[in-house]
């Protein structure tokens, strides 16, 4: 698990280390030659041993700190900052990143050939995990991401004709869905998942053209139902109108007559010619 390493400010140090190597440069230049060269030599010793452990933190960027081998904390304050001598100091950036997965060809939950894509939004927060958990953290979303987009994809169908069914034209439901998967899946790597989107949905060349024609064929038959039903709250209206207020009395026949020309007129494609009836009702 990630820890805070051992720091501290780096001028404060720096400034210390300078004082300490001029007083003994100056102390040595009051005694005889050969103790001003143990003098001096001390001098650059204090100053170039200590000097491994300075290191510069850019914001939104943190060292992870190792000594031979052996982790020791993590630097997330940004500045010039001093630890451990002798450790090597890896950076990782805490920037949030976001990159967009190839065009993925799979087969949906129907069995048909879609093409899919999704963008994801992510970023570092646990350093312990991202640099020791997995060799390349970066590489290791990358293909956690596309194996979560295969799964949703062969999960649910293109689009959907049974109610209460999702599908991945269903976006909101099935950016939760991606997100809820891959932050299981990048748990591991101490990587905090904000958001996944699909970005590209579309049918394999092969059937785009066949599918095409199913969904305008199911946008025909949907707009058809909706003139229907109201066609038929039309004609209701009408009938009830004329028999509450007296204008004509029609028998079964006639009513089925006039109901039939309505549902023409309402429900046709084109429009119609007005026939006028001069004569009888009956004629």
């Amino acid at each position: 698990m990630e820890r805070e390493a051992f720091r501290m400010n780096g001028f404060v140090i720096l400034v210390a280390l300078l004082v300490v190597a001029a007083a003994l440069v100056l102390f040595g230049m009051t005694q005889d030659e050969a103790f001003f060269i143990v003098c001096v030599v001390v001098a650059a010793v204090i100053v170039f041993l200590p000097a491994s452990g300075f290191a510069v933190v850019n914001p939104n960027e943190a060292k992870v700190v190792q000594f031979f081998g052996r982790y020791i904390g993590t630097i997330k304050t940004a500045g010039f900052t001093w630890t451990v001598p002798f450790t090597d100091k890896n950076r990782i950036s805490l920037r949030v990143r976001n990159f967009e997965t190839t065009k993925l060809k799979v087969n949906d939950a129907d069995g048909n050939p879609v093409e899919i894509a999704a963008v994801v939004v992510y970023r570092v927060v646990d350093t312990a995990k991202a640099s020791f958990s997995v060799d390349d953290y970066e590489n290791f979303v990358a293909i956690q991401s596309e194996a979560a987009v295969r799964h949703l994809a062969t999960s649910h169908p293109y689009d959907s004709h049974i109610e209460d069914r999702t599908s991945l034209r269903d976006g909101a439901t099935v950016a939760e869905e991606l997100t809820t998967e891959l932050r299981e899946r990048t748990d591991l790597a101490g990587i905090e998942l904000l958001e996944a989107r699909i970005t590209h949905l579309a049918y394999a060349p092969e059937i785009a053209q066949a599918m095409l024609v199913r969904q305008q064929a199911a946008q025909v038959v949907a707009a058809r139902r909706q003139i229907v039903e109201g066609a038929v709250g039309m004609v209701q209206l009408a009938l009830d109108r004329l028999s509450a207020e007296h204008v004509v009395e029609l028998d079964e026949e006639r009513r089925a007559a006039m109901v039939s020309n309505l549902l023409v007129v309402l429900c046709g494609d084109r429009a119609t010619q007005p026939v006028v009836n001069t004569g009888s009702l009956y004629a």
